[in-house]
């Protein structure tokens, strides 16, 4: 997500998902936080390397997202580790079910990000990348960097 979009505060990019996975699909979630969990996240102060979702009956869980301690809420503070529960449509977590257990899917959180003053999270439906696709993306990167070189280069 942009900083364009009206009333949309990007809090953190997931940018070895990108590198990791091919996604296939995103859906934008709303998540479950406690109060401290949420001025920790207006700091930025959270951590998801090896963040994954997965499906747990009806509800979509998100697991390996670390949210910092926040140092003024003294004794009611929040476990910086505790899975933290995805608001989806019922309809929206029955697809993703069914992709996950038939297809090999992946749930990876790809962003999080404040909309109109709610923390939400973009979760993307990734397939992992074989090493070839990797040297694959890093060799069209290259190309495309080269490409706008000399095309600056030709303009001056």
């Amino acid at each position: 997500m942009s900083e364009g979009n009206e009333g949309v505060k990007t809090i953190a990019v997931n940018r070895k998902a990108f590198y990791n996975y091919a996604v296939d699909e995103r859906y934008e979630c709303g998540i479950e936080l406690l109060g401290t969990e949420v001025k920790s996240f207006r700091e930025g102060k959270i951590s998801f390397p090896d963040a994954w979702a997965e499906v747990v009956d009806q509800e979509i869980w998100l697991r390996s997202l670390v949210v910092a301690e926040n140092p003024f809420s003294s004794i009611f503070n929040h476990d910086p580790a505790r899975k933290k529960r995805l608001l989806l449509h019922k309809a929206e977590i029955k697809r993703i079910r069914r992709k996950v257990e038939e297809k090999g899917f992946t749930l990876i959180p790809l962003s999080f990000y404040f909309k109109k003053g709610r923390v939400k999270v973009e979760l993307g439906l990734c397939k992992g990348k074989k090493s070839f696709d990797k040297r694959a993306d890093i060799r069209d990167r290259d190309v495309k960097r080269d490409i706008a070189r000399e095309f600056r280069a030709n303009n001056r």
